[in-house]
């Protein structure tokens, strides 16, 4: 395993490759709760 293996991490890192070993990174996105902590933040009282 290493550089030329196809099914590695490092493999696929070397190749530039994706897929169930190495996933794309994904945006994750706020939370109702989370949205509604960040907009009380930005008010005066």
């Amino acid at each position: 395993m290493g550089k030329g293996d196809k099914k590695s991490t490092r493999g696929k890192i070397w190749r530039g490759s994706y897929g169930n070993t190495r996933p794309h990174r994904v945006a994750h996105k706020k939370s109702a709760a989370q949205s509604a902590v960040d907009s009380r933040k930005g008010r005066r009282k």
